[in-house]
C-alpha cells in the first residue's frame, strides 16, 4: 500500500516518513550539523549547508505535505517566519485581502512590517463573496484566510473564497493553525499554500516554535524554498525532530480536544454568569453550517464574554482559574487561558479590535485533554 493512500491516523505516524538510510532508524535521527561532507565541490549527498537543507527538517517538511495532502512542505523558525516566507512571494505596490478578524502577529507584521515595503493591505470578513470580490484590483496578489479565526472563531468558506480567487488568477493562502489538517485541510478545498504555527497542535507540546507551510504547485514551492534559504528562517533539527514526534499523536490528541471542547462550550453556554460563547458547533452559530460541511469536528477552542462585559471581571476569571494555565500560545496538551485584548491581539488597535468582537471582557479558552470534570470544576470554582 502507498504511503500517500493511507487514511489520515496512519499518514500521521507513517507519512513521508522512511528508515534512516544510515542505520535503518526509525524515528529520524537528529542531524545536529550544519554542514556536509564532500567528496569533490558539488560532490554531496543531496545535503551541503544546513540553512539550505537539513535531513531532519526534510523529515518534518514531508510529514507536514503528507498531512495535507500537498506535494511540498517547508519547516521555518515559527509561523510568523512562515507568513513572512509567504509576503516575499510580493513586491512593492502589490495587495492583500486578508480575514478582519486576524491573528494579532500576523496583523503586526503585515501593517507594521510589508505595508512600509509598498504591500498594501485591504481587510474583509469573508462571509459576503460579493464584498470580497468587490475588493480585488489590478494589484491585487494573494487573499489571506485564517479559519477559524482568532479569537472570534468565525469559519471562512475556503471552497467559496477560493472559487472567486481562482476566478481572478490570485494565490490563497489559509493559516489552518486552529483546525489543523486533522479537521480541514485547505488544499483539499481549493487553497494554494496551507501555513501552521507548528509550535501549537502539530507539536502539541508547548515545548518548541516552530512555523510550517505546505502546497501542492512545484513551481510556487520552488519560490517559497528559495526564499526559505535566502532568508534562512528555517528550524533547527531538535525543534523539528520534536515536531515530528508530537505529529504522531496528533489525531489521538485532536479527538480529546474537540470531545472536551465540545463539553466546555456546552458548560459555558447554560452558565448564568456567561454572556456569549463562541464557538463553531453550536446550531445557532452564524457560520455553523459551513464549519460542518467543511470541517470533521469542531475544536477546541472557545471564546467567551461574562456577563457585565468588563475588563476587571474578566481579568479575575483568567487569575483565578488553576488548571487553567493563563499564558500565551494554544493547542498543548495542557489547557490554556488567555486574554486577547491585553495579550495575543494587544497590538491591534482599541477601535480595530473591538470592531471585530475583541472586546476587554473577551475570554479564549485552548481546551485541553485533561479529565474534563477537572476542567470544569475548575471553571466552576472561577466563575463563582
Amino acid at each position: 500500500m502507498s504511503k500517500k493512500e493511507l487514511k489520515f491516523n496512519s499518514r500521521a505516524i507513517h507519512g513521508g516518513q522512511h528508515p534512516d538510510k544510515a542505520y535503518g532508524a526509525v524515528m529520524p535521527p537528529i542531524y545536529q550539523t550544519s554542514t556536509y561532507a564532500q567528496s569533490t565541490p558539488g560532490g554531496h549527498k543531496g545535503y551541503e549547508y544546513s540553512r539550505g537543507a537539513n535531513p531532519t527538517r526534510t523529515a518534518l517538511e514531508n510529514a507536514v505535505a503528507s498531512l495535507e495532502n500537498g506535494n511540498f512542505g517547508m519547516a521555518f523558525g515559527s509561523g510568523m517566519a512562515a507568513i513572512d516566507a509567504v509576503m516575499k512571494l510580493l513586491g512593492p505596490g502589490d495587495e492583500v485581502i486578508c480575514t478582519s478578524d486576524l491573528y494579532g502577529g500576523s496583523y503586526r507584521l503585515f501593517k507594521g512590517v510589508f505595508e512600509k515595503f509598498g504591500v498594501r493591505f485591504r481587510f474583509s470578513d469573508m462571509t459576503d463573496m460579493e464584498e470580497l470580490a468587490s475588493q480585488i484590483n489590478k494589484n491585487t496578489k494573494l487573499v489571506w484566510v485564517e479559519t477559524p479565526t482568532n479569537p472570534m472563531m468565525n469559519i471562512i468558506d475556503i471552497k467559496a473564497v477560493s472559487k472567486i480567487v481562482k476566478s481572478h488568477k490570485l494565490l490563497l493562502a489559509v493559516d489552518n493553525t486552529f483546525a489543523t489538517p486533522y479537521l480541514q485541510q485547505p488544499l483539499e478545498l481549493g487553497a494554494d499554500i496551507v501555513m501552521h504555527s507548528a509550535t501549537k497542535y502539530l507539536a502539541g507540546h508547548s515545548d518548541v516554535v516552530v512555523g510550517a507551510l505546505a502546497v501542492k504547485d512545484e513551481k510556487l514551492a520552488e519560490q517559497l524554498y528559495f526564499i526559505q534559504k535566502s532568508s534562512g528562517g528555517i528550524c533547527g533539527p531538535m525543534d523539528s525532530f520534536l515536531t515530528l514526534r508530537g505529529i504522531k499523536t496528533l489525531h489521538v490528541r485532536m479527538q480529546r480536544h474537540c470531545e472536551n471542547g465540545e463539553l466546555i462550550a456546552k458548560y459555558l453556554e447554560n452558565h448564568s454568569k456567561i454572556d456569549k460563547v463562541y464557538w463553531p458547533g453550536f446550531e445557532n452559530h452564524p457560520n455553523h453550517n459551513v464549519a460542518k460541511n467543511q470541517m470533521r469536528g469542531f475544536g477546541g477552542m472557545i471564546s467567551f464574554v461574562p456577563k457585565g462585559g468588563n475588563y476587571e471581571s474578566a481579568i479575575k476569571i483568567v487569575e483565578n482559574l488553576q488548571l487553567f494555565t493563563l499564558a500565551e500560545s494554544l493547542g498543548g496538551a495542557e489547557s490554556l487561558v488567555g486574554h486577547p485584548a491585553s495579550m495575543s491581539h494587544g497590538s491591534i488597535p482599541k477601535a480595530e479590535r473591538e470592531k471585530n468582537g475583541v472586546v476587554d471582557a473577551l475570554i479564549r479558552l485552548s481546551v485541553g485533554i485533561e479529565d474534563i470534570t477537572d476542567l470544569i470544576t475548575d471553571l466552576d470554582q472561577a466563575l463563582k
